[in-house]
């Protein structure tokens, strides 16, 4: 008999052995890992926004904070949430701004279909 054989033999006997070192190895590098992990969040500060004049810093237009959830562009035809791609291409003289959608849809808006959250079919104001 070969070696390999051999050793395929011995392993084969052993199983419950195996399976139990292999368990408790797999154990401990687990709770290594998540120890690890849970001292890494432990030391980061949380974020916390005191004002609504952080949304500037952003790049949230101030309109946004006088109550305009969407807008649009006046030579447009689709509305954005203002953090949508579409949103940031307006320049800021041509931005027109809506408290809902239901209002932005009756001046003659669609929704954009290129805002995440926006063009999605449960979307409800």
């Amino acid at each position: 008999m070969s070696s390999v054989e051999q050793i395929l033999i011995n392993i084969k006997s052993k199983k419950r052995e195996i399976f139990f070192v292999a368990s408790v190895v797999l154990v401990g590098l687990l709770g290594f890992g998540l120890g690890r992990l849970s001292k890494i969040d432990e030391g980061r500060e949380p974020v916390i926004i005191k004002s609504m004049a952080a949304s500037s810093a952003v790049g949230l237009s101030s309109n946004l904070v006088n109550g305009g959830k969407f807008v649009a562009s006046k030579s447009g035809t689709t509305y954005h949430f203002p953090w949508c791609p579409g949103a940031k291409k307006i320049s800021e003289e041509n931005k027109v701004w809506f408290a809902s959608a239901a209002i932005a849809e009756r001046a003659g808006y669609k929704k954009a279909i290129n805002c995440k959250g926006l063009s999605s079919p449960t979307f409800t104001e």
